[in-house]
């Protein structure tokens, strides 16, 4: 089962109509039809700045008519129900290893929240938690847990409620992404939108690890130095090699920095692949939840 099969629960008959993703540079959407219809509408300079610690919708008026403009909800009352995908910037996504967890919901989240506490640059108290339980074995459990203070995701889902939608499930642009990735290898998928790099370790249908980093630069030697110590942590805790590299945001320059993961680790950077159009920086989510709805 893919990873990001996690996201097939939610989104069982009857589907959200729409999947929105959200970036700096504009709105990715896709209309839940067969097959799905897919779109992109750049946003203007300063409307969104990613933080996963303060407001990142500046222009909450600008945001709300470009949703408006790309997916009319229609007059009726009734909102659309949606998914909203916020950028991988936007939110704290970690995997906690439990040896024991309970199966009681409130026992689980308390354990969770008191792990996760510590690691937060801003009150736990005014944010909002989930978190997926994945089975290791001999009743261990790697959790992955996602934080975001309310009010980033308050004032993301307003503007879509604004223009007459409901945003039932909210994630992360890679979280969503996941979905497409295949097979049971050991793999690491680098995810690379603007200057935020998000890393992920995945093994068959767990997640193993997630990172997500602001670069300077952006070269390929200094990705390579984040690369390094993340096939080193897989090393360490899968007890293999990771045998395949998914990349995707790398565009134009794919080949280049392909070549240069080549050389250095050893593995050819296979690009991240969806069945219904080219996966790049800003809409990688977005078709990774497209999949799960077909699959759900």
């Amino acid at each position: 089962m893919p990873v990001g099969r996690w996201l097939a629960r939610w989104l069982k008959d009857p589907p959200p109509g729409y999947v929105f993703e959200v970036s700096e540079a504009g709105i990715a959407v896709g209309r839940n039809t067969r097959p799905p219809q897919v779109g992109f509408q750049p946003l203007e300079a300063e409307v969104i700045a990613v933080s996963p610690v303060r407001d990142n919708v500046l222009r909450l008026e600008a945001l709300t008519d470009q949703v408006r403009a790309l997916a009319p909800a229609g007059d009726s009352r009734k909102r659309q129900r949606a998914v909203l995908i916020l950028p991988d910037g936007s939110a704290r996504v970690s995997v906690l290893d439990f040896d024991a967890f309970p199966s009681d919901a409130a026992q689980q989240a308390a354990l969770v929240r008191f792990r996760i506490k510590k690691s937060l640059p801003y009150a736990l108290e005014v944010s909002s938690l989930s978190y997926y339980a994945q089975a290791v074995g001999a009743g261990r459990m790697d959790v992955v847990v996602a934080v975001t203070p309310r009010e980033v995701i308050a004032r993301y889902e307003a503007a879509f409620r604004a223009a007459g939608f409901h945003p039932g499930l909210v994630t992360t642009s890679t979280l969503a992404a996941l979905s497409l990735v295949r097979g049971q290898e050991p793999a690491v998928v680098v995810k690379l939108t603007g200057p935020v790099l998000t890393l992920s370790v995945v093994q068959g249908s767990r997640l193993k690890l997630l990172r997500t980093i602001e670069l300077g630069e952006g070269t390929a030697e200094e990705i390579l130095g984040h690369l390094h110590p993340t096939f080193a942590y897989a090393e360490d805790h899968l007890a293999t090699r990771p045998q395949r590299l998914l990349v995707c945001g790398f565009d134009g320059a794919a080949a280049a920095f392909g070549a240069a993961f080549q050389y250095e680790l050893g593995l050819a950077a296979e690009p991240l692949r969806s069945r219904f159009g080219a996966v790049g920086a800003y809409n990688a989510g977005l078709l990774g939840c497209l999949e799960s709805v077909e699959e759900a």
